[in-house]
């Protein structure tokens, strides 16, 4: 039988994480729906070191365009794990699909509107009233600008574009601001210039989020477990050198940002291998609005509902510490 990586803790509040107990005759391959990008410097970092190789895997990376496509090729049997934001998996869970989330390995804290100052100064978020907003429909950001609007009981006109198309439609005045993936906050600043506005406005936490397939799951929990276990070495690791870290992620993004954009973009990143009460919380939430929408019909989604989906058992086989759900 295969032996993964064991972890031990601890000196203080740092974990220290332990060698490997032993090497598998031969690495099994694990497909992993996983596209470079600036918020899990775990993956970049655990493939940077060999980890997954240490733990006896043969990671086979598949890039999507998307975290949704990710998922949808995880649904369909094609790759054992994906990355994506948690919106997929809510969306998921509501049509009764099988699969199971296995880790949060980040949460953008900074989410904000972006405005054009010939439109609005977007001071506090009851500026919003009365505007036309732009946002993609159906999405995560929806969702974000929803909550906002209804933080600060206001009323706009939210107008549908695509992700790309927002920071044009800005700029021409089709929309006076827009909700937009933080992908594209860079390019909102440099476009709109001395006319850049932004409303940090709380409501929203994005959580990036692991999620394995049922069948791996259910005939593989050893292999899942030594999976998460590379990457709880790597997330000790981008804890004790960020800047190591950031050298790893910049590689793999070849170019598309340098440290220093990076070094912005993880002040608004909570980094840390975890599952938690607040992405449960979120689930419901979000599960609850998408059936407002219409699109999906379900039941209404409850604590217990979304629970269900979320399968810890092979992260408390890491560190039973990083889990706190109920």
């Amino acid at each position: 039988m295969m032996k993964y990586l064991k972890l031990a803790p601890v000196i203080g509040a740092t974990l220290v994480l332990g060698a490997i107990a032993g090497h598998a005759a031969a690495a099994e391959t694990v497909n992993f729906a996983w596209t470079p990008n600036p918020q899990t410097p775990q993956v970049d970092v655990a493939i940077a070191k060999g980890y997954f190789k240490d733990a006896g895997i043969d990671l086979n990376i598949v890039s999507f365009p998307s975290g949704r496509e990710g998922f949808e090729a995880l649904l369909g049997g094609q790759v054992d794990f994906t990355f994506m934001a948690e919106f997929p998996a809510v969306t998921g869970a509501l049509r009764d699909q099988k699969f199971g989330i296995v880790a949060d390995l980040a949460r953008f804290t900074g989410s904000r509107i972006i405005g054009n100052a010939k439109y609005t100064e977007l001071k506090s978020a009851s500026d919003l009233d009365g505007l036309k907003i732009g946002t993609t429909l159906g999405t995560n950001v929806d969702y974000y600008l929803s909550e906002v609007l209804k933080g600060a009981g206001a009323t706009a006109e939210v107008i549908n574009a695509s992700p790309v198309d927002l920071v044009p439609s800005l700029v021409r005045g089709d929309i006076e601001a827009a909700v937009l993936f933080p992908t594209f906050y860079a390019n909102a600043r440099s476009t709109l210039g001395d006319d850049y506005r932004e409303l940090l406005a709380p409501g929203y936490n994005v959580h990036f989020i692991i999620a394995g397939s049922q069948s791996i799951l259910d005939a593989n929990p050893d292999l899942v477990a030594a999976f998460l276990g590379a990457l709880a070495r790597a997330d000790a690791d981008v804890k004790a050198d960020p800047d190591g870290a950031m050298d790893a992620v910049a590689a793999n993004l070849n170019g598309a940002m340098s440290k220093d954009q990076l070094k912005t973009m993880w002040s608004d990143v909570d980094l840390g291998l975890e599952l938690d009460s607040d992405l449960l919380s979120l689930m419901v939430s979000e599960g609850r609005w998408i059936l407002t929408k219409g699109v999906i019909k379900a039941d209404e989604p409850t604590t217990e509902s979304m629970r269900a989906y979320i399968a810890d058992a092979p992260l408390k086989a890491v560190d039973p510490d990083l889990v706190t759900l109920p």
